[in-house]
């Protein structure tokens, strides 16, 4: 596959997700963007290095100028949360480093799909769509694709079976309001509940599944690899490497990434994650789930605590 992936920001996440990109056949050309020049540069020596084991892959530190005809842009630029601090906390410090990246970044590639991960994710993503001049559909915030990975995860591990058999989803906002929509949980087609009841027949005998706990999982696992280890990299990385195949994919996917609402669930003007169809002309629209009454309050409460946020930063 020929394409070109920018990505602004050398730090542990955009490095990460560089090194990880390498290794795949999604892009022929990376261009890594950062204010701290001699860190791009050593990132870049150090990751292309290791190239020889693939199919030849350019790698470059570069500046904007060089983001020209990129098929992809992925914004990971900002401060790192640091232990004990929320998302949020990190606000306002982010949105003033992203409206000094946009408009260079926007002037040199027009026409890519721009993948935001910079923290807090959801408020980073409305700000962009709102500053950018872009169309809507470039702007995909990566969202809770990492919160369902972690669940994922989790239930992968409750009921020790493979995680691609598994579909379940986080809603929400990329943080302590997410919730996740059970009534449309899955493990192969029926509900975890039904599963846990089927797989009696097998001779298996799983716990009954702690919904509040596995949620709380989800939401502190950012929280506990921060505390344990100093940042997250590795599945966030992962993470966005995913969206960037769906993206350069023939085909469109679902995922769930955050972009700008427009009355779904009756919520309007914020950017926060449902089910959305992705593929290579960017965001289709979103896929009007089923949610239950009370899933569908919780949406507009995570919707809330988000505007409520916006409406206290500068733009």
């Amino acid at each position: 596959m020929s394409s070109k992936i920018t990505i602004i920001g050398a730090g542990s996440v955009g490095s990460t997700i560089a090194y990880t990109l390498s290794g795949e056949d999604i892009a022929s050309e990376i261009v890594m963007i950062d204010i701290n020049k001699e860190k791009v540069e050593g990132e870049v020596m150090d990751i292309e290095q290791g190239t020889c084991f693939r199919d030849p892959v350019a790698i470059v530190a570069g500046d904007y100028a060089d983001a020209k005809d990129s098929d992809i842009v992925i914004i990971t630029s900002g401060i790192a949360r640091k232990p004990g601090q929320t998302r949020i906390e990190l606000t306002q410090t982010n949105v003033n480093i992203l409206k000094q990246i946009t408009p260079e970044i926007v002037a040199a590639a027009p026409n890519a799909l721009y993948i935001i991960v910079s923290n807090p994710v959801d408020i980073m993503t409305y700000v962009f769509t709102k500053i950018s001049g872009l169309p809507e559909n470039q702007i995909i915030g990566s969202g809770t694709v990492l919160d369902s990975a972690r669940l994922r995860c989790g239930l992968s591990a409750h009921f020790d079976v493979a995680q691609r058999n598994i579909h379940a989803y986080v809603f929400g906002e990329h943080g302590d309001t997410s919730f996740i929509p059970w009534s449309a949980a899955r493990v192969a087609g029926v509900t975890v509940d039904e599963y846990r009841d089927m797989a009696k027949a097998f001779g298996k005998d799983f716990e009954e599944l702690d919904k509040e706990a596995m949620l709380t999982y989800v939401q502190k696992s950012g929280g506990k690899i921060i505390a344990n280890k100093g940042a997250t990299f590795y599945a966030v990385s992962r993470s966005v490497v995913r969206l960037c195949s769906l993206v350069m994919s023939a085909s469109e996917s679902i995922s769930t990434v955050s972009s700008m609402m427009h009355g779904e669930y009756g919520i309007d003007d914020v950017c926060l994650s449902t089910l959305t169809l992705i593929g290579p002309k960017g965001i289709q629209g979103k896929i009007p789930m089923t949610l239950t009454d009370e899933e569908v309050a919780k949406l507009k409460a995570s919707a809330d605590a988000l505007k409520a946020v916006i409406a206290q930063i500068e733009l």
